[in-house]
């Protein structure tokens, strides 16, 4: 019997509603199943709830926590040993990116060079490579 391929879980981190609804669309049209949280704050109740999403796309400058804690949090902790990190953030500076890459994370996307759609297949990229090794 043929495994049915299921929905790729994401969880997109975002302070900004405007922008987390519009990603959520989008890549529910690509045939995601998205779970959005308004912040890393939410998104650490949600992980530590048990939630384990293949991918997740975490900005970084947010309130409270910011993104670079947000994931030292979640390595620390261990809360998503195998989920691919995304970072999509308007920190473009090469250190940001390598501090970001440091943390584990599998892709950088920077907000202001790339529009949702190319988010979106970036994202469906790195996650077709991940599913080929």
């Amino acid at each position: 019997m043929p495994k049915e391929k299921k929905e790729p879980t994401i969880l997109i981190i975002d302070d900004d509603s405007f922008l987390l609804d519009m990603y959520a669309l989008k890549f529910s049209q690509k045939n995601f199943h998205v779970t959005t949280a308004s912040g890393t704050l939410e998104a650490l109740e949600k992980l530590r709830g048990g939630f384990v999403p293949e991918i997740m796309v975490v900005d970084l400058v947010m309130p409270a926590m910011d993104g670079f804690e947000f994931l030292e949090v979640v390595r620390g902790e261990k809360l998503v040993k195998d989920s691919l990190v995304i970072i999509l953030s308007n920190l473009g500076e090469q250190e940001d990116i390598d501090r970001g890459l440091g943390l584990g994370a599998a892709g950088y996307i920077i907000k202001a060079s790339a529009t949702p759609s190319e988010v979106v297949e970036k994202v469906s990229e790195v996650l077709g490579k991940r599913d080929k090794k």
